[in-house]
């Protein structure tokens, strides 16, 4: 898992009214992730939503065992600082259990048990965990 995965497009993504694509990256035990989400409405002020176009991000820590991720951090800002809770959309815990199904060595495909569309998402940059002391 260690690496940058990017999610390009989904199938029939012209056709949805509301979609999202992931950028996810891992380090050692450690995530960072960027939702880029796209609407046909805007079910907000126009200042959160942008014209159908926003990014939400989540980091912190993720565990694998066989098939199943389990990803747990919070909403937070670009800069990887912590969201506050008075900003447009999701602040606060992010929770999130994938199935990962290995499609090339450089093709995942993660499924997330609350959503129906699987995140396909082809490696960007190999990285290699290397821990610091405590």
């Amino acid at each position: 898992m260690q690496g940058e995965w990017q999610q390009d497009s989904i199938p029939g993504q012209k056709q949805l009214v509301t979609y999202s694509l992931y950028h996810l990256k891992f380090s050692c035990d450690s995530f960072f992730m960027a939702i880029n989400s796209y609407s046909k409405v805007n079910n907000g002020p126009d200042t959160c939503m942008n014209s159908g176009h926003w990014a939400e991000y989540a980091k912190g820590t993720y565990d694998q065992r066989h098939d199943t991720l389990h990803l747990k951090g919070q909403f937070c800002n670009a800069d990887m600082t912590i969201k506050d809770d008075k900003g447009c959309f999701r602040s606060g815990d992010y929770e999130e259990f994938f199935k990962v199904a290995k499609k090339t060595d450089s093709l995942v495909q993660f499924a997330s048990t609350s959503n129906v569309i699987p995140v396909n998402a082809h490696l960007v940059k190999r990285t290699s965990c290397h821990p610091k002391p405590i």
